[in-house]
């Protein structure tokens, strides 16, 4: 797959999903991406990293690599603000890209 092909097939998270880091199990919630000039690990559109909210003030740049996504006791991506509907539409497209160790239970 070229790089042109995974930028148009990549799905990212949206503005709102809790997510935990995976090295050290702190969870925040995706604010946004940050297109980076130069800089280590990217997501696959080859130029941002997530945006997380940790705790005002705290954030942080990430790969997606980098993450866990946080689903509730039904299995549902947990998204701030957000209608079980548009989380079970949420929860489908990311389980098709990301493998099931990469869904993690809300703490």
């Amino acid at each position: 797959m070229t790089p042109n092909q995974t930028t148009k097939s990549w799905k990212r998270i949206p503005d709102g999903t809790r997510v935990r880091l995976r090295e050290n199990a702190q969870e925040g919630v995706i604010d946004g991406l940050t297109e980076l000039v130069i800089g280590p690990a990217r997501n696959p559109d080859g130029r941002t990293q997530y945006r997380i909210n940790l705790g005002d003030p705290e954030r942080m740049l990430v790969s997606e690599d980098a993450l866990l996504i946080v689903v509730d006791k039904e299995g549902l991506v947990f998204i701030l603000k957000e209608k079980a509907e548009y989380r079970r539409l949420i929860t489908e497209q990311l389980r098709g890209g990301f493998s099931a160790d990469r869904f993690v239970p809300l703490n």
